[in-house]
């Protein structure tokens, strides 16, 4: 059996998607949403896995309000294979129990850690790197990130340096040590890190062997490794049991933070497979398909109304109402059952000041 035989994926679709807010929101978050094509980013992204590990080896960590939307959107995952957390504890948590899962079932588990709501265009080397990716954390006790060819200074991503270049188990791509990390940098140093050539995004793709991440807990979280280290001797029912007190107990942190950056044996692959985490409203605009007078129109359902006069270089997102416009520029509507949104683009990151407002005022309904 190949390496590949024992490589999972862990589908992390616990995320919020705030700056998409108001179609993103707590029942609907954006992985389940229709934004970039016909079927729903989680969809998108399950389909693109599957050609090449087997749904079986497909592991979903997502909330507990949400399970019964995955096994809507993917019926054919096991449903023993969803993870529903009791609450929100960050990416650290979240990608250690996804680990632990995958190890109940096979002691030599190798995980690829999946958002599931980012786009990628180049399927193929995507496929290429992640397999090289697995093969690596396979053969070597290191944590492996896949860093993205950064392809212009984002101040709204964080930014890993690289080291030295390694001999490794593939031929394929080069592996690099990692020397630090750096969250969300200005637009100026953003600039600098791009020109040096050693700088790649962080997309939080992290590739590790379910014994090398369970050690990394156990050196660095020493106490989440204590609350989780009982997992992987559990069958299903047992494990997911199990969950409830651990996520009470345990602290809410990010992988980066959690272990990343203190890790020694964290090495990077580069990766340039048109990558994006579709943040914002901006985003969904850059990735649309335009008309003639570079409006991107899209809505929910088979029927999109809506009128533009001198309307250039909008993002028009429709929800059955007409919509019409005169004379804007650069701008965001976004029309729901409850709520209309209009934001110019280049403050599309300030959407989430609006959700902060409401969560400020207390009105949870329409968050």
């Amino acid at each position: 059996m190949s390496y590949l035989d024992h490589t999972y994926v862990v589908l992390l679709a616990g995320g919020g998607g705030t700056r998409l807010w108001p179609k993103s929101r707590k029942k609907t978050p954006k992985q389940f949403l229709k934004l970039t094509s016909k079927e729903s980013m989680i969809q998108v992204t399950a389909s693109r896995i599957t050609s090449f590990i087997p749904w079986e080896r497909i592991i979903v960590v997502t909330n507990q309000l949400h399970e019964d939307e995955v096994k809507k959107q993917l019926p054919e995952l096991p449903p023993s294979n969803i993870i529903a957390e009791p609450e929100k504890k960050d990416t650290a948590l979240a990608m250690l129990v996804g680990a632990l899962y995958a190890k109940s079932l096979d002691p030599k588990a190798i995980i690829i850690n999946q958002a599931s709501d980012h786009t990628i265009t180049d399927k193929k080397e995507y496929i290429s790197v992640m397999k090289s990716a697995a093969q690596v954390a396979d053969q070597s006790d290191v944590i492996v990130t896949v860093g993205i060819t950064p392809t212009f200074p984002s101040s709204g991503l964080g930014y890993i340096k690289i080291g030295d270049e390694l001999e490794s188990a593939t031929k394929k791509l080069p592996v690099f040590n990692v020397e630090s990390f750096t969250e969300k940098p200005k637009i100026a140093t953003a600039r600098a890190f791009i020109s040096t050539g050693k700088y790649f995004w962080n997309a939080n793709m992290y590739v590790w062997s379910a014994t090398t991440i369970e050690r990394s807990f156990e050196k660095h979280m020493p106490e989440t490794y204590e609350l989780t280290k009982a997992l992987p001797s559990m069958e299903p029912s047992r494990f997911k049991k199990a969950l409830a007190d651990i996520y009470q107990k345990a602290p809410a942190i990010s992988i980066d933070y959690a272990i990343s950056e203190k890790a020694t044996n964290l090495v990077l692959i580069p990766g340039d497979f048109g990558w994006n985490d579709v943040g914002d409203w901006k985003v969904v605009y850059d990735l649309g398909v335009k008309d003639l007078a570079g409006n991107v129109i899209t809505g929910d359902g088979e029927h999109v109304h809506t009128l533009t006069i001198d309307a250039q270089n909008n993002l028009i997102h429709a929800n059955g109402r007409l919509i019409a416009v005169v004379g804007l520029e650069d701008m965001i509507i976004v029309d729901t059952d409850e709520i209309l949104m209009i934001v110019p683009k280049n403050r599309s990151q300030d959407v989430k000041k609006l959700v902060n407002r409401l969560k400020e005022e207390r009105k949870t309904d329409y968050l």
